[in-house]
């Protein structure tokens, strides 16, 4: 596997535009299949989770051409679906294609999805809203199959504000017949990016951002050309990066609007940020403030997917910290890799302690998951000395290329690709 290779202890300087929304792009892409046509979407990043989307859509019979950040899609000869197990099991995004699918087919048969492991993240919320548009579903060793010829409008709550669940029954019921209200909906940026893309085919979708979304269910939708937003995690990280190193870093093509709790605890923490437009500004010019207090929760609170990194700066602050986690139980699993590097941190049930030290020190440490591995990342560019990341294909799924995105900013990081023996190939 992958490892990145890092010459700590430099401040980040520079000027770096941020790339489009993973977590934009996935259902935009699983919602073109509701269109027959030719689709043309930009800013999308070239993502591990993203080459994997392409590759299902073309085993179900897309032709997808991806161009430095554009996919050009048809959808028009898709035949099937039946989502293959072997892709369903690498990317959890994948459960996306149940409501286009069961929407263009009547039907659609998937496989409970992989992904990081990070904690146990349910379907159930998904297949609830589907019933109650009016699919049958079937259950059985891992294998889900859900029926539905027409699908009718409904008034649907969510327990939780789920995104995938919300996303899933907007796209089932962009077509159905009436209206479906979606109450307890979940408010993220990427939410109200999906609500312009179908508005965009000629769907009639209000609401996305509040915890009301309204869909009045059209006929027929039509291929589009659309951009994807610019990814909030990513400029996010490399906002945290930027404070760690104790540097300057200006972002471009951002939306300070979608960071704004992030924003909030990093000027608590000392950090200067600077705002215009789509420009972002973030300096440290000494040591951060700790934190007091910092609590995850679904937007627009403080993001989990930018916990383990804040986590990071945090372990270099000036006092001590608490950050508690209340999405995922399985996201404190970078706390043991720093502690070989020298933070001090120590976990509680779902809150993490944070003793800040003068400095971090390389060492060799394994990215578990996406956000684990994008926090190692920061932790070594802060650190004095070498630190190697392991396992670097988990950050591949949401960072379009980690490394050269740091080495336009001046950072010393670069890729190790395993040599394959040519005996192991001769055999």
């Amino acid at each position: 596997m992958d490892k990145l290779v890092i010459e700590g202890g430099s401040p980040l300087s520079g000027t770096i535009r941020i790339h489009g929304a993973k977590n934009a792009a996935l259902p935009i892409l699983a919602a073109s299949l509701l269109a027959e046509g030719v689709h043309s979407l930009h800013n999308v990043p070239k993502l591990l989770d993203i080459e994997t989307m392409l590759d299902i859509l073309d085993r179900l019979g897309c032709r997808c051409v991806h161009q430095e950040d554009t996919v050009t899609i048809d959808t028009s000869a898709v035949g099937t679906s039946h989502v293959p197990e072997d892709l369903m099991r690498q990317m959890r995004s994948s459960i996306f294609l149940m409501g286009p699918l069961l929407s263009r087919f009547g039907e659609v048969t998937i496989y409970q999805p992989g992904g990081c492991a990070i904690g146990e993240r349910k379907i159930d919320l998904h297949l609830q809203g589907l019933k109650a548009l009016g699919a049958e579903i079937e259950e059985s060793n891992g294998r889900i199959s859900c029926r539905g010829s027409k699908l009718v409008g409904s008034d649907i709550h969510l327990d939780y504000p789920s995104v995938g669940a919300t996303e899933n029954i907007m796209m089932a019921a962009a077509k159905a017949e009436g209206t479906t209200t979606i109450s307890g909906a979940a408010r993220e940026p990427e939410i109200q990016d999906l609500q312009q893309f179908l508005n965009s085919m000629g769907a009639q979708i209000i609401g996305a951002g509040t915890d009301t979304i309204t869909i009045q269910g059209v006929k027929n939708l039509y291929p589009c050309t659309y951009e994807v937003i610019p990814d909030r995690i990513v400029a996010g990280t490399v906002m945290i990066a930027a404070a760690a190193t104790r540097g300057n870093v200006t972002l471009t093509h951002t939306n300070a609007g979608h960071l704004t709790s992030l924003i909030h605890v990093l000027k608590r923490a000392g950090v200067q940020i600077t705002v215009c437009n789509d420009i972002i500004n973030v300096s440290c010019m000494g040591r951060p403030r700790a934190v007091e207090r910092i609590v995850t929760s679904p937007y627009p609170s403080f993001p989990t997917d930018l916990q383990s990194q804040v986590m990071v700066l945090l372990s270099l602050a000036d006092g001590f910290s608490v950050i508690k986690e209340t999405v995922f139980e399985g996201r404190f699993k970078h706390v043991e890799e720093m502690a070989r590097m020298g933070a001090d941190i120590s976990i509680d049930l779902n809150r993490a302690f944070i003793r800040g030290v003068q400095r971090l020190y390389g060492a060799t440490v394994e990215a578990t998951d996406l956000r684990a591995g994008a926090a190692l990342v920061i932790a070594g560019l802060a650190a004095q000395g070498t630190t190697v990341v392991e396992q670097a294909h988990h950050i591949d799924r949401g960072y379009d290329g980690i490394e050269k995105l740091f080495q336009k900013l001046g950072a010393r990081i670069s890729r190790k690709v395993p040599v394959t023996d040519p005996l192991d190939l001769a055999n």
